[in-house]
Protein backbone atom coordinates (compact mmCIF):
# COMPACT_ATOMS: atom_id res chain seq x y z
CA UNK A 1 0.00 0.00 0.00
CA UNK A 2 1.49 3.31 -1.08
CA UNK A 3 0.49 6.80 -0.04
CA UNK A 4 1.29 10.15 -1.58
CA UNK A 5 0.77 13.62 -0.14
CA UNK A 6 -0.62 16.12 -2.60
CA UNK A 7 0.37 19.27 -0.79
CA UNK A 8 -2.94 19.87 0.99
CA UNK A 9 -3.37 19.07 4.71
CA UNK A 10 -7.07 18.33 4.19
CA UNK A 11 -6.68 15.99 1.23
CA UNK A 12 -4.37 13.05 0.67
CA UNK A 13 -4.03 10.47 -2.08
CA UNK A 14 -3.95 6.98 -0.57
CA UNK A 15 -4.00 3.49 -2.04
CA UNK A 16 -2.03 1.17 -4.26
CA UNK A 17 -0.34 3.50 -6.74
CA UNK A 18 1.32 0.45 -8.34
CA UNK A 19 -1.99 -1.21 -9.26
CA UNK A 20 -1.64 -2.91 -12.63
CA UNK A 21 -4.97 -4.50 -13.52
CA UNK A 22 -6.59 -7.89 -13.09
CA UNK A 23 -5.42 -11.32 -14.14
CA UNK A 24 -7.08 -14.18 -15.97
CA UNK A 25 -9.80 -15.43 -15.75
CA UNK A 26 -11.31 -12.59 -13.68
CA UNK A 27 -10.33 -9.99 -16.28
CA UNK A 28 -12.64 -11.61 -18.84
CA UNK A 29 -15.67 -11.57 -16.54
CA UNK A 30 -14.93 -7.98 -15.50
CA UNK A 31 -14.71 -6.80 -19.10
CA UNK A 32 -17.96 -8.64 -19.92
CA UNK A 33 -19.69 -6.75 -17.10
CA UNK A 34 -18.25 -3.45 -18.35
CA UNK A 35 -19.13 -4.06 -21.98
CA UNK A 36 -22.71 -5.15 -21.20
CA UNK A 37 -23.47 -1.94 -19.33
CA UNK A 38 -21.86 0.20 -22.02
CA UNK A 39 -23.74 -1.65 -24.76
CA UNK A 40 -27.09 -1.09 -23.03
CA UNK A 41 -26.48 2.62 -22.41
CA UNK A 42 -25.29 3.31 -25.97
CA UNK A 43 -27.91 1.24 -27.79
CA UNK A 44 -30.77 2.90 -25.90
CA UNK A 45 -29.68 6.24 -27.32
CA UNK A 46 -30.76 5.07 -30.80
CA UNK A 47 -33.01 2.03 -30.39
CA UNK A 48 -36.24 4.03 -30.10
CA UNK A 49 -35.52 6.36 -33.06
CA UNK A 50 -37.10 3.93 -35.51
CA UNK A 51 -40.10 3.49 -33.18
CA UNK A 52 -40.94 7.20 -32.81
CA UNK A 53 -43.76 7.11 -35.41
CA UNK A 54 -45.32 4.07 -33.69
CA UNK A 55 -44.94 5.69 -30.25
CA UNK A 56 -46.52 8.93 -31.46
CA UNK A 57 -49.42 7.01 -33.04
CA UNK A 58 -50.14 4.78 -30.04
CA UNK A 59 -49.84 7.58 -27.47
CA UNK A 60 -51.81 9.93 -29.76
CA UNK A 61 -49.27 12.78 -29.74
CA UNK A 62 -47.74 14.86 -32.56
CA UNK A 63 -44.59 13.44 -34.15
CA UNK A 64 -42.64 16.57 -33.15
CA UNK A 65 -43.46 15.95 -29.48
CA UNK A 66 -42.33 12.33 -29.66
CA UNK A 67 -38.75 13.53 -30.29
CA UNK A 68 -38.55 14.32 -26.56
CA UNK A 69 -38.29 10.56 -26.00
CA UNK A 70 -34.82 10.81 -27.57
CA UNK A 71 -33.85 14.32 -26.42
CA UNK A 72 -34.67 13.75 -22.72
CA UNK A 73 -32.31 10.76 -22.59
CA UNK A 74 -29.41 12.59 -24.25
CA UNK A 75 -29.94 15.80 -22.28
CA UNK A 76 -29.71 14.13 -18.87
CA UNK A 77 -26.55 12.25 -19.86
CA UNK A 78 -24.81 15.43 -20.99
CA UNK A 79 -25.78 17.29 -17.82
CA UNK A 80 -24.56 14.64 -15.38
CA UNK A 81 -21.47 12.99 -16.90
CA UNK A 82 -18.89 15.12 -15.09
CA UNK A 83 -20.65 15.11 -11.68
CA UNK A 84 -20.89 11.32 -11.73
CA UNK A 85 -17.29 10.92 -12.86
CA UNK A 86 -16.25 13.09 -9.93
CA UNK A 87 -18.44 10.99 -7.65
CA UNK A 88 -16.69 7.87 -8.96
CA UNK A 89 -13.38 9.17 -7.58
CA UNK A 90 -15.03 9.45 -4.14
CA UNK A 91 -17.47 6.52 -3.91
CA UNK A 92 -15.60 4.22 -6.24
CA UNK A 93 -16.11 3.57 -9.95
CA UNK A 94 -17.62 0.15 -9.22
CA UNK A 95 -20.21 1.64 -6.85
CA UNK A 96 -21.29 4.33 -9.32
CA UNK A 97 -21.41 1.77 -12.13
CA UNK A 98 -23.56 -0.71 -10.18
CA UNK A 99 -25.97 2.01 -9.07
CA UNK A 100 -26.14 3.15 -12.68
CA UNK A 101 -27.15 -0.34 -13.79
CA UNK A 102 -29.89 -0.43 -11.14
CA UNK A 103 -31.26 3.00 -12.08
CA UNK A 104 -31.08 2.22 -15.81
CA UNK A 105 -32.94 -1.07 -15.34
CA UNK A 106 -35.67 0.58 -13.23
CA UNK A 107 -36.00 3.32 -15.85
CA UNK A 108 -36.36 0.65 -18.54
CA UNK A 109 -39.16 -1.00 -16.56
CA UNK A 110 -40.98 2.34 -16.23
CA UNK A 111 -40.54 2.97 -19.97
CA UNK A 112 -42.07 -0.40 -20.80
CA UNK A 113 -45.07 0.34 -18.55
CA UNK A 114 -45.62 3.94 -19.72
CA UNK A 115 -49.06 4.72 -21.06
CA UNK A 116 -48.60 8.41 -21.84
CA UNK A 117 -45.93 10.63 -23.35
CA UNK A 118 -45.17 12.53 -20.10
CA UNK A 119 -44.70 9.24 -18.25
CA UNK A 120 -42.47 7.90 -21.02
CA UNK A 121 -40.34 11.05 -21.07
CA UNK A 122 -39.93 10.96 -17.27
CA UNK A 123 -38.97 7.30 -17.50
CA UNK A 124 -36.41 8.15 -20.17
CA UNK A 125 -34.98 10.77 -17.80
CA UNK A 126 -34.53 8.01 -15.20
CA UNK A 127 -32.93 5.81 -17.86
CA UNK A 128 -30.62 8.68 -18.85
CA UNK A 129 -29.63 9.14 -15.20
CA UNK A 130 -28.51 5.51 -15.07
CA UNK A 131 -26.78 5.73 -18.45
CA UNK A 132 -24.86 8.83 -17.30
CA UNK A 133 -23.60 6.91 -14.27
CA UNK A 134 -22.50 4.01 -16.48
CA UNK A 135 -20.82 6.13 -19.17
CA UNK A 136 -19.10 8.46 -16.70
CA UNK A 137 -16.95 5.70 -15.19
CA UNK A 138 -16.84 3.20 -18.07
CA UNK A 139 -13.33 3.94 -19.32
CA UNK A 140 -12.08 4.41 -15.75
CA UNK A 141 -13.08 0.82 -15.05
CA UNK A 142 -11.35 -0.33 -18.25
CA UNK A 143 -8.17 1.33 -17.01
CA UNK A 144 -8.48 -0.50 -13.67
CA UNK A 145 -9.13 -3.88 -15.29
CA UNK A 146 -6.38 -3.97 -17.91
CA UNK A 147 -2.65 -4.04 -17.12
CA UNK A 148 -0.87 -0.93 -18.39
CA UNK A 149 0.91 -2.79 -21.17
CA UNK A 150 -2.45 -4.04 -22.51
CA UNK A 151 -4.57 -0.93 -21.92
CA UNK A 152 -4.62 -0.19 -25.65
CA UNK A 153 -6.38 -3.51 -26.28
CA UNK A 154 -9.01 -2.71 -23.66
CA UNK A 155 -9.66 0.75 -25.07
CA UNK A 156 -9.87 -0.72 -28.58
CA UNK A 157 -12.43 -3.31 -27.49
CA UNK A 158 -14.38 -0.58 -25.71
CA UNK A 159 -14.57 1.40 -28.96
CA UNK A 160 -15.67 -1.78 -30.74
CA UNK A 161 -18.57 -2.23 -28.33
CA UNK A 162 -19.71 1.35 -28.99
CA UNK A 163 -19.53 0.71 -32.75
CA UNK A 164 -21.46 -2.57 -32.48
CA UNK A 165 -24.14 -0.87 -30.36
CA UNK A 166 -24.41 1.94 -32.92
CA UNK A 167 -24.86 -0.59 -35.73
CA UNK A 168 -27.24 -2.81 -33.80
CA UNK A 169 -29.65 -0.14 -32.51
CA UNK A 170 -31.78 0.53 -35.59
CA UNK A 171 -31.61 -3.10 -36.79
CA UNK A 172 -32.57 -4.55 -33.39
CA UNK A 173 -35.37 -2.01 -33.09
CA UNK A 174 -36.78 -2.99 -36.48
CA UNK A 175 -36.59 -6.71 -35.58
CA UNK A 176 -38.42 -6.23 -32.26
CA UNK A 177 -41.10 -4.00 -33.80
CA UNK A 178 -41.74 -6.66 -36.44
CA UNK A 179 -42.97 -9.11 -33.78
CA UNK A 180 -43.88 -6.98 -30.73
CA UNK A 181 -45.12 -3.48 -29.75
CA UNK A 182 -42.68 -0.68 -28.84
CA UNK A 183 -42.64 -1.24 -25.02
CA UNK A 184 -40.58 -4.38 -25.67
CA UNK A 185 -37.74 -2.14 -26.87
CA UNK A 186 -37.25 -1.27 -23.20
CA UNK A 187 -38.43 -4.51 -21.58
CA UNK A 188 -35.51 -6.47 -23.02
CA UNK A 189 -33.15 -4.33 -20.91
CA UNK A 190 -34.53 -5.73 -17.65
CA UNK A 191 -33.05 -9.27 -17.67
CA UNK A 192 -29.84 -7.94 -19.25
CA UNK A 193 -29.58 -5.29 -16.55
CA UNK A 194 -30.02 -7.84 -13.77
CA UNK A 195 -27.34 -10.11 -15.24
CA UNK A 196 -24.94 -7.16 -15.71
CA UNK A 197 -25.44 -6.04 -12.09
CA UNK A 198 -24.60 -9.55 -10.84
CA UNK A 199 -21.40 -9.70 -12.90
CA UNK A 200 -20.36 -6.17 -11.91
CA UNK A 201 -20.89 -6.83 -8.22
CA UNK A 202 -18.87 -10.04 -8.31
CA UNK A 203 -16.03 -9.26 -10.68
CA UNK A 204 -15.31 -5.51 -10.92
CA UNK A 205 -12.43 -4.17 -8.76
CA UNK A 206 -12.72 -1.32 -6.28
CA UNK A 207 -10.71 1.88 -6.71
CA UNK A 208 -7.06 1.11 -5.88
CA UNK A 209 -6.43 4.85 -5.31
CA UNK A 210 -8.67 7.36 -3.55
CA UNK A 211 -8.48 10.84 -2.05
CA UNK A 212 -9.04 11.20 1.69
CA UNK A 213 -10.68 14.42 2.88
CA UNK A 214 -12.37 15.34 -0.40
CA UNK A 215 -16.13 15.89 -0.49
CA UNK A 216 -18.63 16.03 -3.31
CA UNK A 217 -19.59 19.61 -4.19
CA UNK A 218 -23.32 19.80 -4.89
CA UNK A 219 -23.13 23.46 -5.92
CA UNK A 220 -20.58 22.62 -8.62
CA UNK A 221 -22.74 19.70 -9.76
CA UNK A 222 -25.77 22.00 -10.10
CA UNK A 223 -23.80 24.62 -12.02
CA UNK A 224 -22.36 21.91 -14.30
CA UNK A 225 -25.83 20.50 -15.03
CA UNK A 226 -27.22 23.98 -15.72
CA UNK A 227 -24.30 24.92 -18.00
CA UNK A 228 -24.40 21.79 -20.15
CA UNK A 229 -28.20 21.64 -20.05
CA UNK A 230 -28.45 25.19 -21.37
CA UNK A 231 -25.81 24.44 -24.02
CA UNK A 232 -27.78 21.46 -25.35
CA UNK A 233 -31.05 23.35 -24.94
CA UNK A 234 -29.83 26.31 -26.99
CA UNK A 235 -28.49 24.03 -29.72
CA UNK A 236 -31.74 22.05 -29.88
CA UNK A 237 -33.86 25.20 -29.77
CA UNK A 238 -32.03 26.69 -32.74
CA UNK A 239 -32.27 23.41 -34.64
CA UNK A 240 -36.05 23.30 -34.13
CA UNK A 241 -36.84 26.86 -35.22
CA UNK A 242 -37.55 28.30 -31.79
CA UNK A 243 -37.90 32.09 -31.91
CA UNK A 244 -34.56 33.95 -32.04
CA UNK A 245 -35.51 35.96 -28.95
CA UNK A 246 -35.84 32.82 -26.81
CA UNK A 247 -32.61 31.37 -28.19
CA UNK A 248 -30.80 34.64 -27.45
CA UNK A 249 -32.18 34.67 -23.90
CA UNK A 250 -30.94 31.10 -23.45
CA UNK A 251 -27.49 32.00 -24.75
CA UNK A 252 -27.24 34.98 -22.37
CA UNK A 253 -28.27 32.78 -19.43
CA UNK A 254 -25.76 30.12 -20.58
CA UNK A 255 -22.93 32.67 -20.67
CA UNK A 256 -23.85 34.00 -17.21
CA UNK A 257 -24.11 30.62 -15.49
CA UNK A 258 -21.14 29.26 -17.45
CA UNK A 259 -18.99 32.18 -16.31
CA UNK A 260 -19.90 31.55 -12.65
CA UNK A 261 -19.21 27.83 -13.05
CA UNK A 262 -15.84 28.25 -14.76
CA UNK A 263 -14.72 30.89 -12.29
CA UNK A 264 -15.62 28.63 -9.36
CA UNK A 265 -13.61 25.77 -10.85
CA UNK A 266 -10.37 27.67 -11.44
CA UNK A 267 -9.40 27.69 -7.77
CA UNK A 268 -10.22 24.05 -7.00
CA UNK A 269 -7.53 21.45 -6.43
CA UNK A 270 -9.79 18.77 -7.93
CA UNK A 271 -12.35 20.65 -10.03
CA UNK A 272 -15.43 18.96 -11.47
CA UNK A 273 -14.67 20.64 -14.79
CA UNK A 274 -11.12 19.25 -14.87
CA UNK A 275 -8.96 22.32 -15.38
CA UNK A 276 -6.14 20.52 -13.57
CA UNK A 277 -6.14 17.90 -16.33
CA UNK A 278 -6.57 20.51 -19.06
CA UNK A 279 -3.25 22.00 -17.92
CA UNK A 280 -1.64 18.81 -19.25
CA UNK A 281 -0.93 19.64 -22.93
CA UNK A 282 -1.34 16.11 -24.27
CA UNK A 283 -4.67 15.72 -22.44
CA UNK A 284 -6.03 19.02 -23.77
CA UNK A 285 -4.95 18.22 -27.33
CA UNK A 286 -6.61 14.80 -27.08
CA UNK A 287 -9.88 16.38 -25.92
CA UNK A 288 -9.80 18.92 -28.76
CA UNK A 289 -9.06 16.17 -31.29
CA UNK A 290 -11.94 14.12 -29.95
CA UNK A 291 -14.42 17.00 -30.24
CA UNK A 292 -13.33 17.71 -33.82
CA UNK A 293 -13.60 14.08 -34.87
CA UNK A 294 -16.99 13.41 -33.28
CA UNK A 295 -18.36 16.64 -34.75
CA UNK A 296 -17.22 15.47 -38.18
CA UNK A 297 -18.62 11.99 -37.63
CA UNK A 298 -22.04 13.31 -36.63
CA UNK A 299 -22.04 15.70 -39.60
CA UNK A 300 -21.60 12.68 -41.82
CA UNK A 301 -24.02 10.37 -40.04
CA UNK A 302 -26.81 12.98 -40.12
CA UNK A 303 -26.14 14.42 -43.60
CA UNK A 304 -25.50 11.19 -45.54
CA UNK A 305 -29.06 9.78 -45.29
CA UNK A 306 -30.38 12.98 -46.91
CA UNK A 307 -27.73 12.69 -49.61
CA UNK A 308 -28.57 9.05 -50.30
CA UNK A 309 -32.33 9.68 -50.44
CA UNK A 310 -32.43 13.01 -52.30
CA UNK A 311 -29.46 12.63 -54.67
CA UNK A 312 -29.27 8.89 -55.24
CA UNK A 313 -32.93 7.95 -54.77
CA UNK A 314 -32.50 5.22 -52.15
CA UNK A 315 -35.44 4.26 -49.94
CA UNK A 316 -35.22 3.99 -46.13
CA UNK A 317 -34.13 0.33 -46.18
CA UNK A 318 -31.41 0.90 -48.77
CA UNK A 319 -30.18 3.96 -46.94
CA UNK A 320 -29.99 2.06 -43.66
CA UNK A 321 -28.05 -0.81 -45.24
CA UNK A 322 -25.55 1.52 -46.91
CA UNK A 323 -25.03 3.60 -43.76
CA UNK A 324 -24.27 0.47 -41.76
CA UNK A 325 -20.98 0.11 -43.66
CA UNK A 326 -19.59 3.20 -41.83
CA UNK A 327 -19.82 1.95 -38.21
CA UNK A 328 -19.47 -1.71 -39.18
CA UNK A 329 -15.87 -1.30 -40.35
CA UNK A 330 -15.00 0.32 -36.99
CA UNK A 331 -15.72 -3.06 -35.38
CA UNK A 332 -12.70 -4.51 -37.19
CA UNK A 333 -10.36 -1.51 -37.26
CA UNK A 334 -10.67 -0.31 -33.63
CA UNK A 335 -9.22 -3.48 -32.02
CA UNK A 336 -6.36 -3.48 -34.53
CA UNK A 337 -5.60 0.16 -33.67
CA UNK A 338 -5.65 -0.75 -29.97
CA UNK A 339 -3.13 -3.51 -30.61
CA UNK A 340 -0.85 -1.10 -32.49
CA UNK A 341 -0.72 1.46 -29.67
CA UNK A 342 2.31 -0.12 -28.01
CA UNK A 343 4.14 -0.25 -31.34
CA UNK A 344 3.27 3.11 -32.95
CA UNK A 345 2.83 6.50 -31.25
CA UNK A 346 -0.93 7.12 -30.75
CA UNK A 347 -0.50 10.60 -32.22
CA UNK A 348 0.67 9.08 -35.50
CA UNK A 349 -2.15 6.52 -35.54
CA UNK A 350 -4.71 9.25 -34.86
CA UNK A 351 -3.25 11.54 -37.51
CA UNK A 352 -3.28 8.79 -40.14
CA UNK A 353 -6.80 7.72 -39.17
CA UNK A 354 -8.30 11.21 -39.39
CA UNK A 355 -6.49 11.85 -42.67
CA UNK A 356 -8.09 8.70 -44.10
CA UNK A 357 -11.46 9.82 -42.75
CA UNK A 358 -11.05 13.25 -44.34
CA UNK A 359 -10.38 11.63 -47.74
CA UNK A 360 -13.61 9.68 -47.35
CA UNK A 361 -15.58 12.79 -46.38
CA UNK A 362 -14.21 14.87 -49.26
CA UNK A 363 -14.89 12.08 -51.75
CA UNK A 364 -18.51 11.83 -50.54
CA UNK A 365 -18.94 15.59 -50.80
CA UNK A 366 -17.96 15.58 -54.49
CA UNK A 367 -19.38 12.16 -55.41
CA UNK A 368 -21.15 11.94 -58.77
CA UNK A 369 -24.93 11.30 -58.78
CA UNK A 370 -24.22 8.42 -61.18
CA UNK A 371 -22.04 6.58 -58.64
CA UNK A 372 -23.14 2.99 -57.95
CA UNK A 373 -23.54 1.03 -54.71
CA UNK A 374 -19.91 -0.04 -54.50
CA UNK A 375 -18.61 3.48 -55.02
CA UNK A 376 -20.67 4.74 -52.10
CA UNK A 377 -19.86 1.81 -49.84
CA UNK A 378 -16.07 2.09 -50.14
CA UNK A 379 -16.25 5.82 -49.42
CA UNK A 380 -18.37 5.23 -46.32
CA UNK A 381 -16.05 2.43 -45.20
CA UNK A 382 -13.08 4.76 -45.66
CA UNK A 383 -14.70 7.17 -43.19
CA UNK A 384 -15.37 4.37 -40.71
CA UNK A 385 -11.88 2.89 -41.04
CA UNK A 386 -10.25 6.27 -40.46
CA UNK A 387 -12.40 6.98 -37.42
CA UNK A 388 -11.75 3.51 -35.99
CA UNK A 389 -7.99 3.97 -36.38
CA UNK A 390 -8.20 7.30 -34.55
CA UNK A 391 -10.59 6.55 -31.69
CA UNK A 392 -8.74 3.85 -29.72
CA UNK A 393 -5.30 5.58 -29.69
CA UNK A 394 -6.86 8.93 -28.80
CA UNK A 395 -8.86 7.49 -25.90
CA UNK A 396 -5.80 5.60 -24.68
CA UNK A 397 -3.67 8.75 -24.71
CA UNK A 398 -6.34 10.79 -22.95
CA UNK A 399 -6.78 8.23 -20.17
CA UNK A 400 -3.06 7.54 -19.74
CA UNK A 401 -2.18 11.21 -19.34
CA UNK A 402 -4.34 11.57 -16.20
CA UNK A 403 -2.93 10.70 -12.75
CA UNK A 404 -4.48 7.58 -11.08
CA UNK A 405 -6.65 9.58 -8.65
CA UNK A 406 -8.14 11.60 -11.56
CA UNK A 407 -9.05 8.70 -13.84
CA UNK A 408 -12.75 9.33 -13.17
CA UNK A 409 -12.61 12.92 -14.38
CA UNK A 410 -10.62 11.85 -17.44
CA UNK A 411 -13.30 9.27 -18.25
CA UNK A 412 -16.05 11.85 -17.79
CA UNK A 413 -14.21 14.36 -19.97
CA UNK A 414 -13.79 11.74 -22.69
CA UNK A 415 -17.53 11.05 -22.76
CA UNK A 416 -18.34 14.78 -22.54
CA UNK A 417 -16.08 15.53 -25.52
CA UNK A 418 -17.86 12.80 -27.51
CA UNK A 419 -21.35 14.09 -26.73
CA UNK A 420 -20.32 17.72 -27.28
CA UNK A 421 -19.01 16.86 -30.73
CA UNK A 422 -22.08 14.82 -31.62
CA UNK A 423 -24.45 17.58 -30.50
CA UNK A 424 -22.49 20.24 -32.37
CA UNK A 425 -22.37 18.12 -35.54
CA UNK A 426 -26.13 17.57 -35.57
CA UNK A 427 -26.74 21.29 -34.99
CA UNK A 428 -24.38 22.24 -37.83
CA UNK A 429 -26.34 20.06 -40.26
CA UNK A 430 -29.56 21.83 -39.25
CA UNK A 431 -27.83 25.20 -39.75
CA UNK A 432 -26.63 24.18 -43.20
CA UNK A 433 -30.13 23.23 -44.28
CA UNK A 434 -31.23 26.73 -43.25
CA UNK A 435 -28.38 28.33 -45.21
CA UNK A 436 -27.88 26.12 -48.26
CA UNK A 437 -31.09 24.14 -48.76
CA UNK A 438 -30.68 21.01 -50.92
CA UNK A 439 -26.89 21.46 -51.12
CA UNK A 440 -26.60 21.10 -47.32
CA UNK A 441 -25.58 17.38 -47.31
CA UNK A 442 -22.73 18.02 -49.77
CA UNK A 443 -21.54 21.04 -47.77
CA UNK A 444 -21.82 19.11 -44.50
CA UNK A 445 -19.49 16.41 -45.83
CA UNK A 446 -17.10 19.10 -47.06
CA UNK A 447 -17.05 20.65 -43.58
CA UNK A 448 -16.57 17.19 -42.05
CA UNK A 449 -13.51 16.72 -44.26
CA UNK A 450 -12.07 20.06 -43.14
CA UNK A 451 -12.68 19.29 -39.45
CA UNK A 452 -11.03 15.87 -39.71
CA UNK A 453 -7.98 17.46 -41.34
CA UNK A 454 -7.79 19.90 -38.42
CA UNK A 455 -8.13 16.91 -36.08
CA UNK A 456 -5.29 15.11 -37.88
CA UNK A 457 -3.04 18.13 -37.38
CA UNK A 458 -3.99 18.28 -33.67
CA UNK A 459 -3.21 14.59 -33.31
CA UNK A 460 0.21 14.92 -34.93
CA UNK A 461 1.18 17.86 -32.68
CA UNK A 462 1.18 15.37 -29.80
CA UNK A 463 4.39 13.86 -31.16
CA UNK A 464 6.37 16.63 -29.47
CA UNK A 465 4.81 15.80 -26.08
CA UNK A 466 6.20 13.13 -23.79
CA UNK A 467 4.19 9.92 -23.72
CA UNK A 468 2.54 9.29 -20.30
CA UNK A 469 4.64 7.14 -18.03
CA UNK A 470 7.78 7.55 -20.17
Amino acid sequence: MNTANIGDDAQQVVGDLDWDGLHRPRIYYAMAATFCGLFLSVIDGTICNVALPAIADQLDVPSSDSIWVVNAFQLVIMMLLLPFSSLGELWGYKQVYMRGIVVFTIGSLFCALSGSLPMLVISRVVQGLGAAMIMSVNTSIVKLIYPRRRLGEGVGLNATVVAIASVTGPSLSAAILAIAPWPWLFAINIPLGIATFYMARRYLPNNPVRIVGRRFNWRDASLNAATFGLFIGCVEAYSHDVSPQLVLAGVILLLFIGFIYVRSQLGRRYPMLPFDLLKIPIFTTSVATSILSFTAQMLGMVAMPFLLVNTFGYDAVGTGLLMTSWPLVIVFVAPMAGWLINKVHPGILGGIGLTIMSIGCFSLSFVSPDEGHFGLVWRLMLCGAGFGMFQSPNNHLLLSSAPPQRTGSASGMLATARLTGQTTGAALVALMFHLFGDMAPHDAMLLAGCLTLCGAICSLTRLKEHMPGK
